[in-house]
């Protein structure tokens, strides 16, 4: 069993890594559910269903209240800012490389435009002017 981590936003990638976890992380984002509400939709017992609520909970992203047998969860959203925040932080490494790969696009399409302006040629091959009809 994963131990609570140090680092809350361990916990909170943890809990996100799995697509069970993500899946009702995503549906409590729509409403309270009880914990059956949450297995329902997978081939999962509810015990194994309250274990993967456990991990969420542990995050932080999810709180549970208990009525007589009843457990109903509710998403806490807090923790995914903080997630939010650290990639933002990354953004811009990968803003840089993107920012390049266009560069090169449009400086390659400009280079096309130019040959097949400048040549005369005709920037359909398929195309049999000779007849006017596409090939």
């Amino acid at each position: 069993m994963v131990e609570h981590s140090a680092f809350p936003l361990d916990d909170v990638f943890h809990a996100l890594a799995d697509p069970t976890r993500r899946a009702m992380v995503a549906r409590l984002s729509q409403s309270e559910q009880t914990v059956g509400e949450l297995a329902a939709p997978f081939a999962i017992t509810l015990a194994a269903a309250s274990k993967h609520i456990k991990v969420l909970e542990r995050a932080g992203l999810v709180a549970r209240t208990v009525t007589g047998r009843t457990h109903v969860c509710r998403l806490d959203a807090a923790p995914l800012h903080a997630g939010m925040e650290w990639m933002r932080h990354y953004e811009r490494f990968w803003q840089r490389g993107l920012d390049t790969l266009e560069g090169l696009l449009v400086a390659e399409d400009a280079k096309r435009k130019d040959k097949d302006h400048g040549t005369g040629a005709d920037p359909d091959p398929k195309r049999d002017d000779s007849e006017g009809v596409q090939s």
